[in-house]
């Protein structure tokens, strides 16, 4: 199942800081989707009987409410990364597929809270491959715990962090270990989406590494701190050529004519797990219309 709307997307140029561009992607036809972008009325808990994998969800609210591949959150017994986009039903509770993302803590408490920064993109990555193996298997839609920990100590390393639980949150340190990481980090969130913007292209100089794509601006919006936080820690040491929209555009059509493997969603819609020679992916559609896709380049 190709994804129309993405390959009818446009982008736009981009804002570059650090060797870090961030393209805007344009999408038609999400307008009419009514989703309640990260609201105050969704509850995350730690199952009666935790679990690693799982944790439940409750929204209180009357509209969905979208939680997203790739955020965290932070609590619980241990914090997690969602493993796939969820649309929680207005009133539901449901239970959601995790990974691990601080393996030297089981204790705590039972709430959670959602994370002020999006998992790395090589952890979502390595997390979103052995997931789409094993919808492709017909399993559960579950992760390579022990594959996700070992990305998780590159990044803690690469970034120089020490984290006794080796949480990947630890790495939050830097922004207030370096002040020029925490000016452009306030720089960018307080720009902010462009008007109509519903996602970027994530680009190191010539390099286009990952996407993000969102039903509305609003969806966007409501995450763009936490992306932009995780993209300004994914800055690379080096940077090759030029960022060029040509090639962003390029590899939002790859993903949009991507074929992969459908699974009904953990809450309404569809999802559809992508992964070609180039790219790994996720989207999220409901009645046609994509709510949240994400993809990653496998060669960068």
């Amino acid at each position: 199942m190709a994804i129309e709307q993405l390959e009818r997307a446009s982008v736009g140029r981009p804002i570059t800081r650090g060797g870090v561009s961030l393209f805007p992607i344009y999408i038609h036809g999400g307008g009419g989707i009514d989703i309640g972008a990260r609201p105050a009325d969704v509850q995350i808990t730690e199952q009666g009987s935790a679990e690693v994998p799982t944790i439940t969800v409750t929204n209180s609210g009357q509209r969905p409410a979208l939680l997203v591949e790739g955020e965290t959150v932070t609590g619980g017994q241990q914090n997690r990364v969602l493993n796939v986009s969820v649309l929680v039903p207005g009133g539901a509770t449901i239970n959601v597929p995790v990974s691990c993302v601080e393996a030297g803590r089981w204790n705590g408490r039972s709430a959670f809270e959602r994370g002020r920064t999006f998992a790395p993109r090589r952890v979502r990555r390595v997390k979103n491959m052995t997931v789409s193996d094993s919808v492709r298997r017909g399993g559960a839609k579950s992760s390579d715990q022990g594959a996700v920990w070992n990305s998780i100590d590159y990044e803690l390393d690469r970034l120089k962090v020490d984290s006794p639980s080796r949480a990947i949150h630890a790495s939050e340190m830097l922004f207030e270990a370096d002040n020029g990481l925490a000016i452009a980090a306030q720089e960018l969130a307080g720009i902010g989406p462009l008007p109509g913007q519903c996602g970027i292209v994530l680009g190191h100089g010539k390099r286009i590494v990952a996407a993000e794509i969102f039903a509305t601006p609003e969806l966007l919006a409501a995450n763009w701190e936490a992306l932009v936080r995780a993209a300004l820690l994914d800055a690379p040491d080096f940077v090759e050529g030029q960022p060029s929209i040509s090639r962003a555009l390029r590899f939002v059509t790859r993903l949009g004519t991507a074929r992969g493997t459908s699974s009904p969603g953990v809450g309404l819609g569809e999802e559809l797990h992508l992964e070609t020679t180039r790219i790994v992916g996720q989207a999220l559609t409901l009645d046609g219309a994509v709510v949240h896709a994400s993809a990653f380049a496998l060669a960068a």
